[in-house]
């Protein structure tokens, strides 16, 4: 009996834990190609062997690594390189690259003995966020000299994209319950690289049945596979119960190539229970589950519509609110410290540097909230942080923080602190181009607890019609409970009775990502991979609930003055 129950806990183990959202999916992979113009000649009586190295950086510690290199082209300066780089790309993260260029000299692997052509500095994300996600820069690193310039393009492949949709049906699974029949539902694992197994879906409990017919369920291709349609798919069949202890019915195997050949007798499996097996000498199987049908589409992604044109507008709104402390003083929450940056200017760094890969003027609006306002004093929660409130414009992230620190000398912290102001002003520019051709995020960062909930959730339902997202970050050591019934994970936000259409806000307290060594790099690294996470996810709920397809990219570009091979 105790081994049964031992049994039964190890079964368990791996459904318990999941949670479908945060099953980690492998990320979305792009094709880096580069072309170069206009290299320097380093060869007497020919010209330049080019050769492109690509290096990547570590967050943590800010070290360059070497992640490959394209073919040698002898005699040409400018060079179309066929091998191409596959990057893994993260909406949420900083990815900086540097691309160096070698004119090669000998067969030696060593690249110090092979003369520098010049190097760039980019981000994955300033490549995909360009027109046609085309990117072209000046080479640099010789000083004095013109180095050329080098042109990346980046593209998402294919096997990335593509959801299936399937349904399945069980017959005479063992009955597991006692007084009624089982109440089963399926479990689905892919296998990684190590042979170990990795949680990616989990169907529905049907009640009381042993010939259970489950609803059909979509998943991403690469959720499934990772892209390798050979790669084996674990199934376990589990009969739920209340307390969370479900009953092990059993398992089987297959895998993508297998289930996209569709209804068929090669999509009926046993489901085998390993243990009853080895104990009962007449044991058959546990039942047989059958793929009822399958179907696979293309699924448009975030690249496809930032490929298309799509931009992102970023505004950001902080609190002025008294409760920050006097920002004279070394324990405000706005004191500026000659050293380093205090939370607000990090939390607006650290997402803003990611989003503005993605804007093409990177010029942005910046308010501010909770403050009273020179000359008359009047309390304002929605002021421009540079003045000006015919354009709240700021130049960059670095305006922001300029402007930021201009207004803590005039203005005066004051309150309450609402939000609905800021969500109302960014829903009435979103509101204004519901085409596809936009998308806006708004970053609040705030110290404290909310004053005007009512109006705020009002504004959030209605701005989740809106092509907009909302990020919270909250600074200091207040109690934000308030601020998670605002982020609609677990309960859908709603206001007078109306559901919001879909959840738009994600809401993070800084100091859970604050490293405790001090790192505030990797801090920012940590709070920017959180809070952006969900928003390509954001983006695309709203391109699909319009019915709006990203526009077909520009022509790919042909580098003009062809490569000598």
């Amino acid at each position: 009996m105790a081994g049964d129950v031992m049994d039964k806990l190890e079964d368990m183990s791996s459904v318990y834990e999941f949670d479908p959202i945060t099953g980690n999916i492998p990320a979305t992979k792009v094709e880096i190609t580069v072309s170069c113009r206009n290299l320097l000649d380093k060869d007497t009586f020919s010209k330049s062997d080019p050769l492109c190295v690509l290096y990547t950086q570590g967050v943590e510690t800010k070290q360059w690594r070497e992640f490959g290199r394209t073919e040698v082209i002898d005699n040409t300066l400018n060079p179309d390189f066929v091998r191409k780089y596959i990057l893994d790309y993260f909406f949420e993260e900083k990815q900086s690259l540097r691309f160096d260029l070698y004119d090669v000299d000998s067969k030696s692997p060593d690249l110090s003995k092979h003369d520098f052509l010049g190097q760039m500095f980019c981000t994955l994300g300033e490549i995909v966020g360009s027109p046609a996600s085309r990117l072209e820069k000046p080479l640099g690193g010789i000083v004095g000299k013109k180095c050329g310039t080098i042109i990346l393009s980046a593209e998402e492949l294919g096997n990335c994209r593509d959801s299936a949709t399937m349904q399945f049906c069980a017959n005479k699974l063992d009955k597991k319950d006692f007084f009624g029949k089982s109440d089963p539902f399926m479990v689905f694992y892919r296998s990684n690289e190590d042979g170990t197994f990795t949680i990616c879906h989990k169907t529905e409990v049907v009640k009381n049945t042993l010939n259970p017919v489950w609803q059909s369920f979509t998943i991403p291709v690469r959720a499934l596979c990772n892209g390798d349609y050979d790669r084996t798919i674990k199934v376990e069949v589990y009969d739920w119960d209340r307390d969370g202890s479900h009953d092990f019915i059993g398992e089987f195997t297959t895998s993508y190539r297998e289930l996209a050949r569709g209804q068929s007798q090669f999509n009926v499996y046993e489901v085998i229970n390993a243990k009853k097996k080895i104990k009962k000498k007449k044991y058959v199987n546990s039942g047989t589950v059958t793929l009822l049908s399958f179907s696979v589409e293309a699924e448009c992604t975030f690249l496809d519509y930032i490929k298309g044109g799509t931009q992102i507008n970023f505004t950001v709104a902080i609190d002025f609110t008294a409760s920050n402390g006097n920002p004279s003083q070394s324990t405000s929450l706005h004191y500026m410290n000659p050293y380093q940056m205090n939370a607000y200017a990090m939390a607006l760094k650290a997402v803003g540097e990611i989003i503005q890969d993605y804007d093409s003027d990177k010029m942005f609006p910046a308010l501010g909230f909770g403050a009273k306002l020179p000359p008359d004093g009047r309390v304002s929660h929605e002021f421009p942080l540079n003045g000006n409130t015919e354009n709240p414009y700021c130049n960059g992230i670095e305006g922001i923080l300029e402007a930021y620190h201009q207004s803590l000398k005039t203005v005066q912290l004051y309150g309450p602190t609402n939000f609905a102001p800021v969500v109302n002003h960014v829903a009435r520019y979103a509101a204004a181009v519901q085409d596809g051709s936009q998308y806006f995020i708004l970053l609040i960062i705030t110290d404290g607890v909310i004053s005007d909930m009512a109006q705020t959730k009002e504004a959030i339902v209605n701005g989740a019609k809106l092509p907009m997202s909302i990020i919270i970050v909250g600074v200091g050591q207040a109690e934000f409970d308030a601020m998670v019934e605002l982020d609609g994970d677990d309960i859908r936000i709603s206001s007078r009775g109306k559901l919001a259409e879909r959840d738009i806000v994600q809401f993070v307290p800084f100091r859970d990502y604050m490293d405790r060594t001090g790192n505030h790099v990797l801090s920012m690294a940590r709070l920017a991979k959180d809070v952006l996470a969900e928003i390509p996810d954001q983006f695309i709920s709203y391109m699909k609930s319009r019915g709006i397809k990203p526009n077909a990219a520009p022509p790919p570009y042909t580098p003009s003055g062809h490569t000598q091979i």
